[in-house]
């Protein structure tokens, strides 16, 4: 695989089968524990739980186009409002065309375009707000759909969130406008892995029944496991067709921490802690590619 942009087309991200979305996420995951390796700095943990949606979204379910325009007018939008797990977001980005994988190699590094939380002014393609200052993502998300309403474009925004981000309290503000406006070309999507930066979020902020609190609001609700492409998938296809019904779509999606290598998967200590020289190895060895193209 080369490690330049191989995409050159808003339509080539839809071609890749389930076979071929478990190897390229096997190659992310060893992207993402590489990059928070290399700076001892970083978190691996929800990165690594969310890859599978965000090989997913980029490699099979949205019209997007690599050659990057800000506006994004007729394409489907991806939104990250949880931005500390940036390293899956730009592996995914460099692995769909945006920008060489080369660059991977100056994660977190001073001058980089990849700063720890992605930032607009540093021009990185793919990046469309600054996100990390959580509970935002929302509330920018259903703006850009208002706008491609208002501008007769039919392609949809994605948003993914955390779980442990919905105790902010902008979230629920949004959560009860999106509705009350009809905002249904929006998908927003909670990593629901049980996880925050100090412990569960049973512990430290229950959040009841989601389902329950988003459909008292007026979102129609699914609920899949993020991390096996046979349930994710569809999910995601299906809320691609319920689009434009009149309600914004809310995917809660479990996944585990550190989803792909064992001794990170289920435990909030991976939030933001990389791995050793000997961990990363362990990791490696187990995050298995057929034509592994590290960069």
């Amino acid at each position: 695989m080369s490690q330049e942009n191989t995409l050159t087309s808003p339509v080539a991200a839809q071609q890749k089968s389930v076979a071929e979305l478990k190897q390229i996420a096997s190659q992310v995951r060893r992207d993402i524990v590489r990059m928070v390796h290399a700076v001892n700095s970083g978190h691996p943990g929800g990165s690594l739980g969310c890859t599978d949606l965000l090989v997913s979204l980029y490699f099979r379910i949205m019209k997007h186009d690599p050659s990057f325009n800000m506006n994004g007018e007729g394409e489907d939008l991806f939104f990250l409002s949880n931005g500390h797990i940036s390293p899956v977001f730009y592996s995914v980005l460099a692995r769909s065309g945006y920008f060489p994988v080369s660059e991977l190699a100056t994660f977190r590094k001073l001058n980089s375009r990849l700063q720890g939380h992605p930032a607009t002014h540093e021009h990185l393609p793919g990046i469309r707000i600054a996100s990390g200052s959580l509970g935002q993502g929302m509330s920018v998300a259903i703006g850009a759909a208002q706008a491609k309403k208002l501008n007769g474009d039919a392609s949809l925004v994605y948003v993914l969130m955390g779980d442990g981000e919905l105790e902010e309290g902008q979230v629920w503000e949004a959560a009860m406008y999106a509705p009350h406006q009809k905002v249904d070309n929006l998908i927003a999507i909670v990593d629901r892995n049980g996880q925050q930066i100090d412990g569960s979020t049973d512990e430290i902020m229950n959040l009841g029944s989601l389902r329950a609190k988003f459909e008292a609001f007026g979102w129609r609700v699914l609920e899949t496991n993020g991390n096996d492409f046979d349930q994710l998938v569809p999910t995601l296809e299906e809320a691609g067709k319920l689009s434009g019904q009149g309600q914004p779509t809310m995917i809660l999606m479990d996944t585990q921490m550190g989803f792909g290598v064992d001794y990170m998967m289920g435990s909030h200590k991976w939030h933001g802690v990389a791995p050793n020289d000997e961990q990363l190895e362990k990791a490696l060895q187990q995050l298995l590619v057929e034509q592994a193209s590290d960069y």
